[in-house]
C-alpha cells in the first residue's frame, strides 16, 4: 500500500499506524503526531492507501494542540480521582488551553483546583502511555452505563447506528474521544488550572448544572510563565474593572443583565467616536439615517428572522392587535428604505448608514460586560449595487476600515474570506464573481489573507478581519458580508439600462461590529489610558491653594475655546493627593498652579506616567495641545 510523507511516495503494510510509519523512517522523539491529508491526527492513527502525511513536532502550534487535548483527558483521570462520585462530559481544546465540563454536587473550589493540578502532576510523572481502542456502539453504552457516566451515554446514543466509538486510555483510565492525542503523559511538561465556572450540558440552560474547570499547558516552564504573566496583565486591563474606576459605564441588575448604562467619561468617548464615525461615512458618500427599535413581526418572517434566529430574539408585544418585535438587526429598516422609491441603475450604489440600537436575547452565563451584552448599538451599514459594482465597493469599505483602525491604534490585523458553504442561495457564476471580487479587492490593496473554504454564509461569501491588541489578542470586529438572499425575500429591484427589472446585491459592512464591544476592547487596549483625541478630560488643573482660582478660571476659559476638554480641582486637599488622583483617573496632562505660576503667568506641567515638563508658558503649552489634536486626527 502506498503513503506518501512530505510527498514522498512510500511502501507500507496494510493496517500500519502513523507512529510505526514514521518509525521505520527513523524520526526523532520530537515527533509528537501528524496531519494525515490535511488533518491534525496522532500516531494511533492507521494509515489508508494513498494517505498524505506530514510529521508534526514538539514546540509547533499543532503540537501545543495535542498537548492541551491530552491535559484535558488528565484533568478528568485527576477530578474524577480525588472525587470518584464526578461525572465527566467533554473536554475540548480552546484558544490558548482547554476546558473539561464535570456534574457534581460538590462545588469545585480554588483549592480544590491546587488538589487536582497535583493529582494531574502525578498522572504525568508515571508517564501513561496513551492508547487508542475502537468497539461499537453497542459496547461502549454499555461500558458508559456500567460506570454510571450517563452524559457519555447520551454522546453515544446520538451516534449513527453501526458507528464505530473510539476511546482513549491513559493507563486503565479511559474517555470518549476521537483525539489526537501525544503518545504518553510525560509529553505535558507545564501546565496549570486556571478557573472554574458554570455551565450548562449542551449549552442549555434548562439542562444540568456543570461546572468548568479551564486550564492550559505548554512545552516549557517559560511559555507557561509568559502566558501566566500576560493573564495577569489582561485582568489589570479587564474593561469591567476599568469601567468602574474610571466611571465610565456600569450595568444595574435594576434595570436588567446585558443592558448598559453610559456614565458622563464614557459617554464623551462614545460622543467623539460616533461624531468622527459620521463624519467618516458622509465624505465617504453615505447617506446617514435612523431607524425604529420595534417593527411589526411580519417584517421579521419576511427576512427569516422569526424561522432561524427566533431563539435570540425578545418575546413579541401586542400592540393594537399586531405582534411587535425588537430588532436584533437593522437590516430589514434599511431595506424598506431603499425599497421606498423605484431605483435605476443610474442610481446605484445606495449606500445607507446607521447607528441604530439592536436588542438580541442572550443567556446570562454568556453575558460579559461590554463584549455580550442585550442591548448594544452596531455601527452598521449597507449597500446596494450591481453585481459588478462588489469590487469596487468592497474596496472602498477595506480603505475605510483600515482608516478607522489606524485611528484607533490597531495596524495588526488578520482577514478571513469566507467562501460558498454547502447550503447556499443564489447562483454558482454570483458567487464565483462575489468571492473573486472580494479576493481582488483586498489583492488591490496588498492585504494577506486566509481563505475558509465553505465558510461563507449561505446568503453569501464575506470577509471577516480580526483586530489583534496590545497583548497579541484578537478581536473579531469588522465584516463585509455580500447577500442575495435578503434582495430575494423582499423583492428588490432596479431598473436596468435595458428597462429591465434586476436585483441588487446588498452588502452588509460593520467596522466596530458594534460600539460597546469596541469600546471594550479599546479600554483593554490601553488599559484605560485612551489617546489625547479620546481622553474623556484631556487637562486636569489643580490649585494649591484658593489663591489660584482666578487664574484656574482664566486658564479654563482659554482651553475651552480651543475645544479642550478641561477640568479645575479646587478642593482644599493636598497637592499629592491630587496629582494622585489625576494619575489613577488617567489624564493625559495635568497641570498645576501655585504662587509661583500666578506671578510668573506660567503652568507646572505632567504628562500621564509622570514625566515631568516643567514650568511652560501658557503659550508653550497651547501648542503642545494643538499638536496633540493635529495628531488624533492623522
Amino acid at each position: 500500500m502506498k503513503v506518501y510523507v512530505k510527498e514522498e511516495e512510500f511502501d507500507v503494510e496494510i493496517g500500519k499506524s502513523i507512529g510505526e510509519v514514521f518509525c521505520g523512517l527513523n524520526y526523532d522523539s520530537s515527533l509528537i503526531g501528524a496531519t494525515i491529508n490535511g488533518e491534525l491526527t496522532d500516531l494511533f492513527h492507521i494509515v489508508r492507501e494513498n494517505d498524505k502525511l506530514v510529521p508534526v513536532f514538539k514546540d509547533t502550534e499543532l503540537g501545543l494542540g495535542l498537548i492541551r487535548h491530552t491535559a484535558a483527558h488528565v484533568l478528568a483521570e485527576a477530578v474524577q480521582a480525588v472525587y470518584p462520585e464526578t461525572k465527566v462530559t467533554i473536554g475540548p481544546v480552546i484558544e490558548n488551553g482547554f476546558y473539561y465540563d464535570f456534574f457534581s454536587e460538590r462545588n469545585f473550589t480554588e483549592e480544590d483546583l491546587l488538589l487536582f493540578e497535583k493529582k494531574m502532576q502525578e498522572i504525568i510523572d508515571q508517564e501513561l502511555p496513551m492508547s487508542k481502542k475502537s468497539i461499537s456502539k453497542e459496547l461502549a453504552l454499555k461500558e458508559f452505563n456500567k460506570m454510571g457516566e450517563s452524559f457519555k451515554e447520551e454522546i453515544i446514543e446520538g451516534f449513527p447506528p453501526g458507528e464505530e466509538i473510539s476511546l482513549y486510555y491513559q493507563n486503565i483510565w479511559f474517555d470518549l474521544c476521537r483525539g489526537p492525542h501525544v503518545p504518553n503523559t510525560s509529553y505535558i511538561k507545564s501546565f496549570k488550572l486556571l478557573s472554574v465556572a458554570g455551565s450548562y450540558w449542551r449549552g442549555d440552560e434548562n439542562r444540568e448544572s456543570l461546572q468548568r474547570i479551564y486550564g492550559t499547558a505548554f512545552f516549557s516552564r517559560k511559555d507557561l510563565k509568559k502566558y501566566l504573566a500576560l493573564l495577569e496583565e489582561a485582568k489589570k486591563r479587564d474593561h469591567r474593572k476599568l469601567g468602574k474606576e474610571l466611571n465610565l459605564f456600569s450595568i444595574s441588575d435594576e434595570i436588567g443583565p446585558g443592558l448598559v448604562l453610559w456614565h458622563p467619561n464614557g459617554a464623551t468617548i462614545r460622543r467623539i467616536i460616533e461624531d468622527f464615525w459620521r463624519d467618516e461615512h458622509v465624505e465617504s458618500g453615505y447617506s446617514l439615517i435612523f431607524t425604529p427599535h420595534i417593527a411589526k413581526a411580519d417584517l421579521w418572517e419576511t427576512s427569516g428572522h422569526t424561522e432561524f434566529y427566533s431563539e435570540n430574539m425578545f418575546s413579541p408585544m401586542d400592540i393594537d392587535s399586531s405582534k411587535y418585535l425588537t430588532k436584533p438587526m437593522n437590516c430589514p429598516f434599511h431595506i424598506m428604505i431603499y425599497k421606498s422609491q423605484l431605483r435605476s441603475y443610474k442610481d446605484l450604489p445606495v449606500k445607507f448608514a446607521e447607528i441604530g440600537t439592536v436588542y438580541r436575547y442572550e443567556r446570562s452565563g454568556v453575558l460579559h460586560g461590554l463584549f455580550r451584552a442585550r442591548g448594544f448599538t452596531q455601527d452598521d451599514a449597507h449597500i446596494f449595487c450591481t453585481l459588478e459594482q462588489i469590487e469596487e465597493e468592497v474596496e472602498k469599505v477595506i480603505n475605510l476600515t483600515t482608516k478607522f483602525l489606524n485611528a484607533f491604534g490597531f495596524k495588526d490585523y488578520e482577514i478571513f474570506v469566507s467562501t460558498k458553504p454547502s447550503k447556499y442561495v443564489g447562483s454558482d457564476d454570483e458567487w464565483e464573481q462575489a468571492t473573486n471580487a472580494l479576493k481582488n479587492s483586498l489583492a488591490s490593496k496588498s492585504l494577506n489573507f486566509a481563505v475558509d473554504e465553505g465558510g461563507g454564509a449561505f446568503y453569501g461569501p464575506k470577509i471577516d478581519l480580526k483586530i489583534k491588541d496590545v497583548l497579541g489578542r484578537s478581536w473579531q470586529c469588522s465584516t463585509v458580508q455580500v447577500d442575495f438572499n435578503l434582495p430575494k425575500r423582499f423583492d428588490l429591484n432596479y431598473i436596468s439600462r435595458n428597462n429591465d427589472r434586476l436585483q441588487p446585491v446588498m452588502i452588509h459592512r460593520a467596522i466596530f461590529g458594534s460600539f460597546e464591544r469596541f469600546f471594550g476592547i479599546l479600554i483593554e487596549h490601553y488599559a484605560g489610558a485612551f489617546p489625547f483625541w479620546l481622553a474623556p478630560v484631556q487637562v486636569k488643573i489643580l490649585t494649591v491653594s484658593d489663591e489660584q482660582f482666578d487664574y484656574s478660571d482664566f486658564l479654563d476659559e482659554i482651553f475651552r475655546k480651543l475645544k479642550i476638554r478641561v477640568e479645575i480641582d479646587k478642593r482644599n486637599e493636598k497637592l499629592g493627593l491630587k496629582i494622585r488622583e489625576a494619575s489613577i483617573n488617567k489624564i493625559p496632562y495635568v497641570l498645576t498652579i501655585g504662587k509661583s505660576e500666578v506671578e510668573n503667568n506660567t503652568i507646572s506641567v505632567r504628562k500621564y506616567g509622570g514625566e515631568q515638563l516643567g514650568e511652560l508658558k501658557i503659550s508653550e503649552f497651547e501648542n503642545i495641545m494643538k499638536n496633540e489634536k493635529m495628531e488624533g486626527l492623522l
